[in-house]
């Protein structure tokens, strides 16, 4: 069945948000809270596992929001202890459609030193052969996720003592990640070696926080230290604090440059670069890049704003709030009918009439996926009385698949993977389309010179097809790589 709302499908979806918790009491409440701030990294499902030295290890997972699952006190109260881990999803690996609910984490082991919970943030990319070959030893897989190997391997490892067990695991592990895990006593964080994937390390009173992003730590009033580096590994007990090793062999640092485009919060700190601004960045390059004379510059809500901001303060165009989203719509607002699904932008979108009506209008998008959306919101904004649309996209052409953590539609599903900018423009009908150059989304984002082409500072395969990491799962299932040019 097609999805309940094309806007919804129309965008690239982040796979999870992590967050853990040691050394305070009632560390599931945190956990709570910490995950809540992290919904937008994925609104699927949510799980927590916590310890307390009494009661042991205890976990709830559950479909749905943080906030309709996580707050009633019978449900917190079956999750007592001073140290928590929780993680929210979205599915990229594993099931797709309706998810299982064993394939939502974080998932739990128990050893001979004592039981670990786990829960990843990214993907990993040679999953289905680690997979292939602990069934073959014996392994007995609860999940369809990635994730899950990682348990497995720790389990077959001979170190002597959780942390090292993960280490060993991890270092046969490719892709991106950045994982949380938590022992009885000790809270553990883990980044790849090319950072891909975010993790903040925060501190609160006497314990220490884990999370995806700092918008986590604002929550729950817990101070911002630092990121974890890229192939850091970071032990934390009440004892001892934090120590901190590199398991791994050091590398140039490739984090998400999509993260500054889209994924994380506006009000999250990235790479010590406020988020909200790079964006703000990003619509006064595209303003520099592919000027346009019009009458009002329009985000697309929620994501385009800050890049419209940017655009109007840089050309001098009026700012406007033309499309006004419906913040009550849920995901699972009604069974549509065909004719329902069809309406599915305006169910969380309208224009306003009287604002737009005989206007030029720049419309400004983080960006443009299979295209359905744009078409969609091209067509209210000219039933609005519009003269003119120009589309100002805060993004590169989005012409490659995601294999580190996103969930990204196939390559032959994505408009600029067929198609040039001239005949995505036919295809939208709209009088203008700009994309952000790559330089000028790398110059947005603080690298002044632009892109470094021999040594990229950041991924951005889904712009350019170049890969960091080799999908080794995905080419044994045929995807063909860019040529070398």
């Amino acid at each position: 069945m097609p999805p309940a709302h094309p806007f919804d499908d129309d965008k690239l979806k982040e796979e999870c948000g992590i967050f853990g918790v040691v050394g305070v009491s009632d560390a599931a409440n945190f956990v709570a809270l910490g995950l809540h701030a992290l919904q937008h990294r994925g609104q699927e499902a949510g799980g927590i596992v916590v310890h307390h030295p009494e009661h042991g290890f205890n976990s709830a997972r559950r479909f749905g929001y943080v906030r309709d699952n996580f707050t009633s006190q019978s449900v917190m109260e079956t999750l007592p202890g001073p140290i928590g881990i929780g993680h929210v999803r979205y599915s990229t690996a594993g099931n797709k459609g309706n998810t299982a609910i064993r394939d939502v984490q974080p998932f739990f082991g128990e050893f001979s030193m004592g039981g670990a919970a786990i829960a990843h943030n990214g993907n990993i990319t040679n999953a289905n052969a680690l997979r292939r070959e602990l069934i073959e030893r014996g392994s007995i897989f609860q999940s369809s996720s990635d994730s899950e190997c990682i348990i497995h391997l720790m389990a077959r490892s001979m170190g002597r003592s959780i942390p090292d067990r993960m280490e060993e695991a991890l270092r046969k592990v490719e892709g991106a990640f950045s994982v949380v895990a938590m022992t009885r006593t000790k809270l553990i964080g883990v980044r790849d070696p090319l950072g891909v994937r975010p993790l903040v390390l925060g501190k609160l009173a006497e314990g220490w926080v884990l999370s995806s992003e700092t918008c986590a730590l604002d929550i729950i009033g817990a101070d911002f230290v630092r990121e974890i580096e890229p192939g850091e590994m970071v032990v934390i007990s009440e004892k001892s604090g934090v120590e901190s090793h590199f398991p791994f062999r050091r590398q140039n640092s490739r984090f998400c440059i999509f993260e500054h485009v889209y994924f994380s919060r506006p009000d999250s700190i990235l790479g010590g670069r406020s988020v909200y601004e790079s964006r703000r960045q990003i619509g006064v390059e595209l303003a520099k890049e592919a000027a346009v004379d019009a009458d009002l510059v329009c985000p697309v809500p929620d994501s385009g704003t800050p890049a419209a901001i940017g655009f109007s303060q840089e050309s001098g165009i009026p700012f406007a709030l033309g499309i006004t989203r419906n913040q009550y719509m849920g995901r699972t607002f009604i069974e549509p009918t065909e004719q329902i699904r069809n309406m599915g932008v305006r169910l969380k979108l309208n224009v306003n009439r009287a604002l737009i009506k005989d206007k030029r209008v720049i419309l400004v998008d983080d960006s443009v996926v299979r295209g359905t959306t744009s078409r969609k919101i091209k067509e209210m904004i000219l039933d609005a009385g519009a003269k003119e649309v120009h589309f100002r996209i805060a993004s590169p052409p989005t012409a490659w698949p995601c294999f580190y953590g996103v969930d990204t539609p196939q390559r032959e599903k994505l408009l600029a993977a067929t198609m040039s900018e001239e005949e995505m423009r036919q295809h939208l009908e709209v009088d203008s389309l700009k994309f952000i150059s790559l330089d000028g989304l790398y110059r947005a984002v603080g690298e002044a010179g632009g892109r470094d082409n021999k040594r990229p500072q950041y991924c951005d395969a889904c712009f350019s097809g170049e890969y960091p990491v080799r999908p080794a799962d995905m080419l044994e299932q045929g995807f063909e790589m860019k040529a070398a040019e």
